[in-house]
Parts: C-alpha cells; sequence; structure tokens
C-alpha cells in the first residue's frame, strides 16, 4: 500500500487545479502545467485538495498511484516556488559563462563547449564556478543538471570536474612509491 499515495495534495492558495479526466492542470505565479495520470489511477479533486487513488488492487495500479500522487505535487511545487539546482565547477582554469541562450562551458578540452540552454529553463552563473539551474518543470531542470555535469564528471582523485553542490565525492588516495 502507497504511504506517499494515501495523502492528498493540497493545492494552495494563488495555484489554480483543475481535473479533466485523467489530465491535471496546474496555474500558479511561475506558469501552467499538465500531467496525464495513467489509467490505472483514478484522480479526483475535492475541497481543495487532489486526492490520486489506485482503480484496482493490481500490482501495475498500485505501482503507479504514488508516482502518480508525486507528479501532481511537483505540478503544485513547480508553479508555487520552482525547482533549482546548483552544480560547482572544481579545476584549474575551469569555468562557465551564459552568453545569450547557451551556456559556454571551459572544462579542460581543446574546446569550448557551448550548450544551448533548453525552453522553460533558466541558467545563471553567479560566479564563474558556480551554475544555477532553474524552472518550474522538476523533470526538465534535473535532465538540464545532469546533462551539463556528464560533461566532465567530478574525479575522485582530485575532485576536478563538475558535481552537484550538495553531492559528496569519495576521495582516493594516489598511488605510492
Amino acid at each position: 500500500m502507497s504511504r506517499v499515495g494515501k495523502k492528498p495534495v493540497p493545492v494552495p492558495s494563488g495555484v489554480t487545479a483543475t481535473v479533466d479526466g485523467q489530465l491535471v492542470k496546474m496555474k500558479g505565479a511561475k506558469g501552467e502545467l499538465s500531467f496525464l495520470v495513467p489509467e490505472e489511477v483514478s484522480v479526483a479533486l475535492e475541497n481543495g485538495a487532489v486526492s490520486v487513488n489506485p482503480r484496482d488492487d493490481s500490482k501495475t495500479a498500485r505501482a503507479k498511484w504514488g508516482m502518480s500522487r508525486a507528479q501532481v505535487a511537483n505540478l503544485v511545487e513547480g508553479v508555487s516556488k520552482g525547482f533549482e539546482k546548483r552544480l560547482e565547477i572544481n579545476g584549474v582554469g575551469y569555468k562557465a559563462a551564459v552568453a545569450g541562450k547557451v551556456l559556454k562551458l571551459s572544462l579542460g578540452y581543446s574546446h569550448d563547449i557551448d550548450y544551448a540552454i533548453p525552453a522553460g529553463v533558466t541558467i545563471t552563473t553567479p560566479k564563474p564556478t558556480e551554475v544555477v539551474v532553474a524552472g518550474i518543470d522538476k523533470q526538465v531542470v534535473g535532465q538540464t543538471a545532469a546533462e551539463i555535469r556528464e560533461y566532465r564528471g567530478p574525479e575522485p582523485y582530485k575532485g576536478k570536474g563538475v558535481k552537484y553542490a550538495d553531492e559528496f565525492i569519495f576521495r582516493k588516495e594516489g598511488k605510492k612509491k
């Protein structure tokens, strides 16, 4: 039984929720998002909260129950507060800068990497060694941050590369004579 799915998602003031069959739409200060709930799960809007329940007791319905509730909760949080991922760049000469709709990364390769910023995401660089990815869709923000990190992931010996701000890199000791 899903512990996450049992709780209804409260809709705060300033956010408008509409449920049209299996389609859940949220509109708030930051923008508008929608999610198509799987057929195995029923969704309803009752007294200021969106409740999600499985249609039957099958394994797939129970599996999609908690996931659907979490997706609806992410819609509410996205349109009201938004999401943000912070990346840190470590290494001599490693830096990032935003130029228009392109993020320019210098990560120790023979060439600079130009990363086209996707729609619905804003990327800022408060410092040359810090990148902030923000937006209203949690999946797109996380995917964008993961793609940037993938260009030069952190290595365990010196810690050079791109890492999440809250990520711990397990350090290894080098060779001994």
